[in-house]
This record gives C-alpha cells, sequence and structure tokens, in this order.
C-alpha cells in the first residue's frame, strides 16, 4: 500500500518505520529540517513538501501536536489528497478540531479515521501501542492491518470523535495518578522514608499499575528525561478541561492537576517529563527537589 506519513516526531517516526518493514511504501514529510533527516537516516523516502509526499498517497498517516496541525494538514489534504484516499490521524487533539478536520477531509472524498493512541515514544519504538480508532467503519477496516504495525491493540469505538474523548479519558487518568504521586511520594519523603524504597513498595503493592511501574524504572533514579513532556500533558488538560464543559461534566481533580503542571512551568520544568510535577510538589513542602 502506499503512505505518506506527516509528522515523523518522536512517535511518527518509528509509525513510518513500522510500515515499512511490513512491505508498504512510505513516503515521509516534516516541516521541520531535522526531522527530515532524521527519517532520511532511518532509509526512508522523504518528500519535500506534504502534497508531494500525500497525491499518489492511498493513505495518508499523521502524528501532529496540536489542533492547528491538524486543522492546516485536513486543508492542505483537500488539495492535493487524491478522492478515495483515507486519512489516518494519531493525535491528541480537540473534539472539535477532529470534526472540523473530519468534514473538510470528506467534502473532498478523503474519509478520516481518528485512530489515537496509548503508549509513549519507547512503545511506539516496540510497536506496542494500544489503538482506539474511530470513524467510518469501512473506512477502519481498509487501514486495521495497518494499525495492526503500531501495535497488538486496536479498538474500534465508533463513527464519529469517541476515540478522540477515549484517549482524554486515558489521559486524565495518567495525569491524575502522576498528581497523586506528587502528594504520596512527598509525604512520604518529607517524613523520612527512603526514596527507591517506597518506589519499590508502591510498585510491589495494590496501587502498582502499569503506568507507575514504568515510571518508577526512571524516577527511582530521578531521572526526568522526558517521553511525554509537562508542556505536552498541559495541553491535554486543558483539552480535557474543555471536552468537561462541553459536556457538563466536573472535572475538579483534573482542574487541580492542571495547577500542578503550572507550577511545574512557573518553575522552569516544562521541558522534563510530566512526571516533574513531583519536584514542584517536594519544592511546595520546602524539600530540594530531586
Amino acid at each position: 500500500m502506499k503512505i505518506a506519513l506527516i509528522g515523523a516526531g518522536k512517535m511518527g517516526l518509528p509509525m513510518a518505520t513500522h510500515l515499512a518493514a511490513a512491505g508498504h511504501t512510505v513516503r515521509v514529510h516534516d516541516t521541520h529540517t531535522a526531522r527530515r533527516a532524521a527519517a532520511a537516516a532511518a532509509g526512508l523516502p522523504v518528500a519535500a513538501s506534504l502534497a508531494e509526499a500525500a497525491h499518489e498517497a492511498e493513505v495518508i498517516v499523521s502524528a501532529l501536536p496540536d489542533d492547528a496541525a491538524l486543522l492546516a494538514v485536513a486543508e492542505a489534504l483537500a488539495r492535493s489528497a487524491r478522492s478515495g484516499a483515507i486519512h489516518v490521524d494519531t493525535s491528541t487533539v480537540s473534539l472539535e478540531a477532529s470534526a472540523s478536520a473530519a468534514a473538510t477531509c470528506a467534502a473532498h472524498g478523503i474519509a478520516h479515521v481518528r485512530a489515537t493512541v496509548s503508549g509513549n515514544n519507547r512503545l511506539a519504538e516496540q510497536a506496542r501501542l494500544t489503538v482506539m480508532a474511530s470513524g467510518p467503519r469501512e473506512a477502519y477496516d481498509v487501514v486495521r492491518p495497518l494499525l495492526r504495525c503500531l501495535g497488538p491493540t486496536q479498538f474500534y469505538l465508533g463513527e464519529g470523535e469517541q476515540a478522540r474523548l477515549m484517549k482524554l479519558v486515558i489521559n486524565l487518568m495518567v495525569a491524575g495518578t502522576t498528581g497523586l504521586l506528587a502528594e504520596a511520594l512527598t509525604l512520604g519523603e518529607k517524613g523520612g522514608l527512603d526514596w527507591r524504597q517506597m518506589w519499590e513498595v508502591i510498585s510491589a503493592s495494590a496501587v502498582g499499575s502499569p503506568i507507575v511501574q514504568a515510571k518508577g524504572e526512571s524516577l527511582r533514579e530521578r531521572d526526568y528525561t522526558p517521553t511525554f513532556t509537562v508542556d505536552q500533558m498541559q495541553k491535554d488538560v486543558g483539552l480535557m478541561l474543555a471536552a468537561g464543559a462541553a459536556n457538563g461534566v466536573p472535572l475538579p481533580l483534573t482542574a487541580l492537576v492542571g495547577q500542578m503542571l503550572h507550577a511545574a512551568v512557573a518553575q522552569g520544568d516544562r521541558a522534563l517529563d510530566y512526571a516533574a510535577v513531583i519536584r514542584a510538589h517536594e519544592r511546595a513542602a520546602g524539600l530540594p527537589p530531586g
């Protein structure tokens, strides 16, 4: 199958390499010179423009940072992709932007499949993402073999924006878990518990969920190298709160985590892993941040 991959960042580039390894013809485009160079270094053909990448593609896969990027790509595809193509977007964006992009694509005969993913860049590299998809069922059935290249598990959730909302539900729980870790670990640390032992006990306890155990691997060593930054989680929390407001659902705990993320940004940690809310809470408790 002829595929265009738009957005060769930490998530998009591994997706492109897995699709190419499965025997598909993949052409990559990114607006950043360094990312185009990384794709070329990975042995992938690189297009100088989105139009060049997309005009012969049967499927266009995109991994984009925000609403504005998705809307711009949808407009570009409307001008350059062929009728009958399928746009598979894996980005975390608002429900409103997603619906607008879908309408833009549909007006030009392009099916828009929302294929959000659960997992970080490491899981993307290992082809272990969980895919949550929605959109036209016929188009989903066509691209499902491609989605299997990204990870072993796929869920089809409906014809509309269900995949976008499900991604926000998952990330809401991830953000909330990290906020709880910040409070729990700071309490234990301030009370004299050993940092590494706390992680060992928490990971082996009833609250040792997969996300807690995964974070523990790096945070035992106080390593805040980002898999997903404070800035990125702050953006997602904004999307969650907007979805809550649109659906009449109060999200007080999520709003509080948003404030914890604001504190981390204010203290200079915006580019660290989102777990840096722990560092912000340590400072608030009078502890030196790890």
